[in-house]
């Protein structure tokens, strides 16, 4: 039966400025390339899901522009049901701005626009009670989060958290809703407080950190050493599939798209969930772009 996902998220023009490196403070440096592609986090992994067979819906807003009909478009394009994203007259649509290194790394500025103006009110409760998992991410307002995962959990809805940009704590109130949490290294250790290390002692630390917040299983994705999974007491560190990276935009978002669209109700198929998820990630991370980058359920089924 094909999964139900609703994501719950940012929608982003991204803005990539391709770089040989990160300048230093106060040195003019050249771009050796500068395009516009569809982005956001949400975006991103609702094209992701959609790509591996999702059902996939959207809750968002974009600005009433240019921006913002290129966004729908894109969604609209890539087979993901826009009818629960609204238009806010009032700012802009979203908008990144990508710095691409030419090792692949990335550093990324986010203006929210009318993704931080998303208000409770403009969540369609009915998508959510219909869906059979419901992801968010940070890129939109704490509350709104909140309140969407409560609906979830009150019509059994599993609830995924993507909490990056680590700008919001893991409250009790969100933890308690939340049945998986997937940070990157760095939101991981700005949630824990603790340093992160591709160690495994120092890995379970943090684990532990960001499980007593409340949450019951957390992913913590490492980019090119793979990720740590800790489900309650049970742990292992899932190893990379190695790859030549050429661009890693979107590749965490591409790993929790795939990992909603394979992963079970009961999470009892976490671990070959995370294979898949990895796989998808691993072919991404070969191609340029956010969403342009995402694989299909084929390439991923015949990596």
């Amino acid at each position: 039966m094909t999964k139900n996902i609703v994501v719950l998220g940012s929608l982003n023009a991204d803005n990539i400025m391709k770089m040989p490196r990160m300048p230093l403070v106060g040195e003019t440096m050249a771009l050796t390339d500068v395009t516009t592609a569809p982005g956001g986090k949400g975006a991103n992994q609702a094209v992701a899901a959609a790509r591996q067979g999702a059902n996939v819906s959207f809750i968002g807003a974009v600005g009433n522009d240019s921006n913002g009909q290129f966004m729908r478009a894109t969604l609209l394009t890539n087979g993901v049901n826009v009818d629960a994203v609204t238009t806010n007259g009032d700012v802009p649509t979203g908008s990144a701005y990508i710095m691409l290194q030419e090792s692949g790394a990335n550093t990324i500025l986010i203006h929210g626009g009318a993704n931080q103006a998303l208000t409770i009110a403009d969540i369609d409760e009915s998508v959510i009670a219909n869906a059979d998992t419901l992801i968010a991410q940070f890129e939109v307002p704490l509350d709104v989060i909140i309140a969407a995962f409560k609906i979830a959990k009150a019509n059994h809805v599993q609830t995924i958290l993507n909490p990056a940009p680590a700008v919001y704590q893991l409250t009790s109130e969100l933890m308690q809703v939340t049945d998986i949490i997937l940070p990157n290294e760095t939101e991981a250790q700005l949630l824990s407080g603790i340093t992160v290390k591709n160690d495994e002692a120092v890995l379970n630390r943090v684990s532990n950190a960001i499980l007593s917040k409340g949450v019951s299983r957390c992913i913590i994705t490492l980019g090119a050493a793979g990720s740590f999974v800790a489900d309650g007491d049970k742990r292992w560190w899932a190893k990379p599939n190695k790859v030549k990276a050429l661009d890693t935009t979107g590749a965490g978002d591409t790993f929790i798209g795939t990992l909603a669209r394979v992963i079970e109700s009961d999470f009892s198929n976490l671990d070959e969930a995370v294979k898949q998820a990895s796989i998808a990630s691993a072919i991404a991370v070969t191609r340029a772009g956010a969403i342009p980058s995402i694989p299909t359920y084929d390439e991923v089924a015949t990596f």
